[in-house]
């Protein structure tokens, strides 16, 4: 009878951990309350940035096995994100719900996200490098810095190599090439896949893969004075006219300075 032995160069299996957000659509126009906060009313979807990053963790399945775990924290309603992730292909999800998260700043947010990723001892856990909604970029540091983990960020191409993270970090001048070792944090931007579209298949076995739904009680989370508030709110400055170059002989000159002025050259 032959002996099948499997290959010392097999990759381990990964448990990945993908924390995801329900916004407003991008496509509708954002609103503000009375106390200057997003609206929720209008229709809401899975964050654009969560989805590449849980298309990135399930190439990172297919890649070395192992499981993804969405992580959420919002209220009832956002298990329609999480299962929007789960028909794409990821194992289950866990939503963090609670009045008490109402308004909640990113501090309170990335506690109680590393409270409900602590039990979980993942290998990675990826997040997108900003939420659209809020776009303060500050929630995936302090994520790390709470779980102990280091962070790679601005990951354009995730590389596993045994207990080694390595990512290509995008910067304004091209890449850099950095590594951590595992369990670590990293943050994607949306270069790093085009996520797939779910199947009917998937679609249909999201109905029946878990959603574990816990309290900041459960979590032995307590809510305490914000560490950021909303001082006001202005409207974005408005676009400026161009500048027009007459063409007198030293057009090009001119079009240069204006362009190396620009950094594009």
């Amino acid at each position: 009878m032959p002996i099948f032995r499997l290959s010392d160069n097999q990759p381990d299996p990964l448990k990945i951990v993908v924390t995801v957000k329900q916004v407003p659509d991008p496509n509708s126009n954002l609103t503000l309350e009375s106390d200057n906060t997003i609206s929720r009313e209008k229709e809401a979807v899975l964050d654009p940035g969560d989805e590449c990053g849980v298309e990135e963790g399930l190439q990172l399945k297919e890649a070395h096995g192992g499981e993804v775990v969405l992580v959420c924290v919002g209220p009832e309603r956002a298990k329609d994100a999480i299962r929007k992730g789960l028909s794409m292909g990821a194992d289950r999800g866990v939503l963090v719900s609670d009045a008490a998260l109402a308004g909640a700043d990113a501090l309170l947010t990335a506690k109680a996200l590393a409270a409900a990723i602590k039990p979980e001892s993942p290998d990675l856990v990826i997040c997108g490098t900003e939420s659209y909604d809020g776009s303060t970029g500050v929630v995936p540091p302090m994520l790390a810095e709470l779980l102990g983990m280091p962070q790679l960020t601005f990951a354009k191409k995730v590389e596993i190599d045994g207990s080694t993270v390595k990512v290509h970090r995008q910067t304004a001048d091209g890449y850099q090439i950095v590594e951590a070792p595992s369990p670590a944090l990293i943050t994607v931007t949306a270069a790093i896949a085009e996520p797939r579209y779910a199947s009917l298949k998937g679609i249909m076995a999201a109905r029946s893969k878990e959603i574990k739904q816990v309290s900041l009680g459960d979590l032995s989370v307590e809510k305490s004075e914000p560490a950021e508030t909303i001082e006001g709110v202005v409207d974005a400055e408005a676009r400026k006219a161009g500048e027009v170059i007459e063409d007198d002989g030293t057009a090009v000159d001119k079009i240069i300075q204006v362009l190396a002025a620009a950094k594009v050259l």
